[in-house]
C-alpha cells in the first residue's frame, strides 16, 4: 500500500455511521426508561415519607382509587406520624401501625384525648385520623382506634426520614429496634438512594468544591515553574498522608462505638478499612515514584512550558473543560433523576382498610443496569469529544507553516468537523471504554454476593480479573486519544485511525515514552490533589452526619466526580502534550528538514528532543 500523507484533509466524509445509529438506538431505549420512571416513580416518597393513605408528606397529592383519605394537601405537614410508636412491630417488612402526615410533633406527653384535642387547636397538628373532626376528639365512640395510644409520649422530628421520633427511653429502643430492622432489611439499592439523598447538599457542595480545585490546578500548569512544582508534589504527599491518617482514625472510631448497630453503620466500617487500606497503598507507591522520578522534574517543567506556549497560541482551549463540565454536570443530575424516580417506582394498591401500599413493579432491576450503562457510555462518549475538539485544534495549528500567524477559530473548526464527520468514531471510542468497564463493575457485583463464602482463591480471582480489566482500560484509553488525534488528521475511520496510530507509536516509542511518562505522572498528581483534598471535605462533613446514612457510598460518588472533574480540567495539557508528540512523531517521519520536506515543527521543541535523545 502506498505511504500515507499525514496531513490535516479538507474533504472529509462521514466516519463510522453505523456506530452512531446504535447510540441513537441505545438512547431511544433511555428515552423509554425515563419516560417510564417519570410515570411510574414517585422520589418525593424517599426524600419525604409518606402516611398510610398515599399521601406524600410536605407536597400535594392526586387521589388515589379505592382510598378516600388520599389526594390530600400536604404542603404545611411534613413529618411522619405513628399512632402507635410505642408499640410498633414489622409484618412483611411493613411498619404495621397506621402514619399521619403532622405538621409538628408533640414536644411533651399527651395523657388523654382532651391533651391531643388542645395540642391540635394550639398547635395546627392533628395527630387523629384525617376524617375525625377536632371537636369529636373527645365524642366520638371510635376515637380510641383513630387516635394515637395513649399516652403519646413526647417526639422529635428525625431529619433523615422525616419522622417523628418518641424520646421516653422504653419507646424509644422499641421504636429504634424496629427501625433498624426496616433499614437492615431494606434493598441495598435503596439503602444507597437513601444516603445519597440524605447528604445532597453535601454532595453538591463537595462538587463544586472539587470544580474550584480543578480549575486552581489548571491555572497552575498553564503558568507552571519548578517552584509550583515542588509545591505541588509538597501538597500531594502532604494530602495523602493526612486523608490515610483521617481514614485509619475514623476506622478506629467507628469500629470501637458501641452505638454502631445498623447495617449502614456497619458498612461504613468496612468501606472505611477498605478506604484506609487503599489510601496507604496509593501513598506508599505514589512516593515511592515521586523519589525515583525526582531527577526528571527539571525536564519535565520545560515540556508543560512548550504545552502551555501551545495553549497560548489557542487560549480557549483553556475554557474547553468547562463546557465539558457544565455539559457533564447537566447529564449526571439527569441520570440520578432519572435514578431515584426508578427506585421508587411502583404501583399504589389499596387494602381492605382504605390504606394504601406500593408494590415494586417487576423489571426495574434490568431498567437500572441499562440505564447504569447509560452512564458509563455517555460520559465516555462527552469526555471522548472533548479529547476530539481539544486534539483536532493542537493538529490544525501544528501543521501550519506560518507559526506567528495560527489559524482562525481552531475550536470551533475542530468542532465542526467532530460533529458533521467523526461523532461516530468517538462513539466506537467510548464504547470499547464501556465494554471494559462493564466486566469491572460485574465482578464487583459478584465479589460483594460471593464475599461471604471466605474463598481466598475466589477472592484471588477476583482481584486479578479485576486488575486485568482495568490494565486494559488505562491502555485502551491511550491508544484511543492517539486513534481521535490521527482521525483529526486523515479523516479515517476509527479502526484505520487506530492502526495508523499503533503504527507511527511502535517506530518511536523509545523516543516518545521517556518524553510523555513523567509529564503524565505530573498530570496524574493534579488529579490526586484535587481528589485527596475533596475527599478529605467530604470525611469532615459526612463524619457529622452519622445517624442512619450510608455515608460512605455518597463519598465514594464525590471522589468518583471529583476525579472525572480534575481528569476532565487536566486532559487539555494531556491531550495537547499526547497530540503534540504524536504529529512530532509524524512530523519526524514523513520529512527530513531539507528545503523540499522541511519541518513543521518548533525549533524549541526539537532542541527539548536532542537533549532528551542524550540523557
Amino acid at each position: 500500500s502506498e505511504p500515507r500523507e499525514w496531513r490535516p484533509v479538507a474533504h472529509r466524509r462521514c466516519t463510522d455511521t453505523l456506530w452512531l445509529f446504535l447510540f441513537f438506538l441505545f438512547w431511544a431505549g433511555l428515552m423509554f426508561i425515563t419516560g417510564y420512571a417519570v410515570m411510574a416513580g414517585a422520589a418525593e416518597r424517599l426524600v419525604l415519607g409518606y402516611d398510610s393513605f398515599g399521601n406524600i408528606c410536605g407536597r400535594k397529592n392526586t387521589p388515589v382509587n379505592g382510598a378516600p383519605l388520599s389526594g390530600q394537601d400536604m404542603t404545611n405537614k411534613k413529618y411522619v406520624f405513628f399512632l402507635n410508636s410505642c408499640s410498633l412491630e414489622m409484618q412483611s417488612s411493613k411498619i404495621s401501625s397506621v402514619s399521619l402526615c403532622v405538621s409538628s410533633c408533640p414536644q411533651e406527653q399527651l395523657n388523654s384525648l382532651e391533651d391531643l384535642q388542645s395540642f391540635a387547636r394550639n398547635n395546627g397538628s392533628y395527630l387523629c385520623v384525617y376524617n375525625l373532626n377536632i371537636s369529636n376528639y373527645t365524642l366520638n365512640t371510635e376515637a380510641a382506634e383513630l387516635c394515637p395510644t395513649l399516652p403519646v409520649p413526647p417526639s422529635k422530628s428525625f431529619p433523615l426520614f422525616n419522622r417523628c421520633v418518641p424520646q421516653s427511653p422504653e419507646c424509644y429502643s422499641k421504636y429504634a429496634s424496629v427501625l433498624i430492622t426496616m433499614v437492615n432489611e431494606m434493598d441495598v439499592f435503596h439503602r444507597t438512594l437513601s444516603g445519597i439523598l440524605a447528604g445532597r447538599d453535601t454532595v453538591i457542595g463537595l462538587s463544586v468544591l472539587a470544580l474550584g480545585f480543578s480549575f486552581i490546578v489548571v491555572i497552575a500548569f498553564r503558568f507552571i515553574r519548578t517552584l509550583l512544582v515542588h509545591i505541588l508534589i509538597a501538597l500531594v504527599v502532604f494530602g495523602l498522608l493526612f486523608v490515610s491518617g483521617v481514614l485509619w482514625w475514623l476506622y478506629y472510631d467507628y469500629r470501637n462505638d458501641p452505638s454502631t448497630e445498623l447495617e449502614t453503620e456497619k458498612k461504613n466500617v468496612k468501606f472505611l478499612l477498605g478506604y484506609a487500606i487503599f489510601s496507604t497503598i496509593v501513598t506508599v507507591v505514589l512516593l515511592s515514584l515521586i523519589l525515583v522520578l525526582r531527577k526528571r522534574l527539571q525536564f519535565t517543567v520545560q515540556l508543560f512550558q512548550i504545552v502551555g506556549k501551545i495553549i497560548g497560541r489557542i487560549p480557549f482551549l483553556l475554557f474547553q473543560p468547562l463546557w465539558t463540565f457544565l455539559i457533564l454536570i447537566v447529564f449526571w443530575l439527569f441520570w440520578v433523576a432519572v435514578l431515584l424516580s426508578l427506585g421508587t417506582a411502583g404501583t399504589a394498591q389499596t387494602t381492605s382498610g382504605g390504606q394504601v401500599e406500593y408494590r415494586a413493579l417487576s423489571g426495574i432491576c434490568y431498567m437500572a443496569w441499562y440505564h447504569f450503562v447509560g452512564l458509563i457510555w455517555t460520559s465516555e462518549l462527552i469526555l471522548a469529544c472533548q479529547q476530539m475538539t481539544i486534539a483536532g485544534a493542537v493538529v490544525t495549528c501544528y501543521f501550519n507553516r506560518n507559526k506567528n500567524s495560527p489559524p482562525a477559530h481552531p475550536i470551533l473548526s475542530s468542532i465542526s468537523v467532530l460533529f458533521c464527520c467523526h461523532l461516530g468514531t468517538a462513539v466506537k471510542g467510548s464504547f470499547l471504554i464501556t465494554i471494559l468497564r462493564i466486566p469491572r463493575v460485574v465482578l464487583s457485583y459478584l465479589y460483594s454476593i460471593l464475599k461471604q463464602k471466605e474463598s481466598a482463591y475466589a477472592k484471588c480471582l477476583f482481584k486479578c480479573c479485576f486488575c486485568c480489566f482495568w490494565c486494559q482500560e488505562s491502555c485502551l484509553r491511550y491508544f484511543n486519544q492517539h486513534a481521535y488525534t490521527t482521525a483529526a488528521i486523515n479523516g479515517t475511520n476509527f479502526c484505520t485511525s487506530a492502526k495508523d496510530a499503533v503504527f507511527i507509536l511502535a517506530k518511536n516509542s523509545a523516543k516518545l515514552s521517556s518524553i510523555s511518562c513523567f509529564g503524565d505522572f505530573i498530570l496524574f498528581l493534579g488529579k490526586v490533589f484535587v481528589v485527596c483534598f475533596t475527599v478529605f471535605g467530604g470525611l469532615m462533613a459526612f463524619n457529622y452526619h452519622r445517624e442512619l446514612q450510608a455515608w460512605v457510598v455518597p463519598l465514594l460518588l464525590v471522589g468518583f466526580f471529583a476525579y472525572l472533574m480534575s481528569h476532565s480540567f487536566l486532559s487539555v495539557f494531556e491531550v495537547t502534550a499526547d497530540a503534540m508528540f504524536l504529529c512530532f512523531a509524524i512530523d519526524m517521519e514523513t520529512n527530513d528538514g531539507s528545503a523540499e520536506k522541511p519541518y513543521f515543527v518548533d525549533q524549541e521543541l526539537l532542541v527539548k528532543r536532542e537533549k532528551c535523545d542524550k540523557s
